[in-house]
């Protein structure tokens, strides 16, 4: 094995999805302040995608800390806002990008959500949720995400309502577009 290829294995990306932050004037952070955030508590390489709580960072070694609790903390302490975080791993990316049960059907990916879920329980509560009949809409579950597709936009989707109602505050969505791009930019 090379040692490029050892460097690449043994780093730990993961990217930081925030909750409702710069959405219309409610809960306005700076992307430096977020940055610097994120470095003050010891992350590397810490980069942000978009103006929408995206954060991509390294772990420096393998920890078994609760990242989403502790970053949550952190913003509500440092910058005064409430915000659910949750955390992926490169590996949970790129397993949800490529497991995308709605190839064939999404042909715009800014309507193709991916619903990262805080926990089980969480996702456990879209269950009940497969059992409507959605269409032209769809549902599907996997691992740490729920696919949402939303064939005329979020903003009148029936699907997108009643997985808000369902899950509260404890997931936090991004369209396959922006899910694809922070892929390409934990590998950078």
């Amino acid at each position: 094995m090379s040692p490029a290829r050892v460097l690449t294995t043994a780093i730990d990306r993961r990217v930081a999805f925030l909750r409702g932050i710069n959405v219309g004037t409610a809960k306005r952070v700076s992307m430096a302040d977020l940055r610097r955030l994120f470095e003050d508590l010891g992350y590397e390489d810490v980069r942000t995608l978009l103006n929408s709580g995206n954060v991509v960072f390294t772990i420096p070694k393998a920890t078994s800390r609760d990242h989403s609790t502790r970053v949550q903390k952190a913003i509500a302490d440092r910058l005064g806002i409430t915000s659910r975080v949750v955390v992926l791993t490169r590996r949970e990316i790129a397993e949800a990008v490529a497991n995308n049960p709605f190839r064939s059907v999404a042909d715009n990916p800014s309507r193709l959500l991916l619903l990262a879920c805080a926990d089980s329980t969480s996702m456990a509560r879209l269950k009940p949720l497969l059992k409507e009949h959605w269409s032209p809409e769809a549902l599907a579950l996997g691992k740490r995400v729920a696919y949402l597709w939303c064939a005329s936009g979020i903003g009148i989707s029936p699907l997108w309502t009643m997985v808000n109602r369902a899950i509260g505050d404890a997931g936090t969505a991004r369209n396959m577009a922006t899910m694809t791009r922070l892929l390409a930019t934990l590998d950078k």
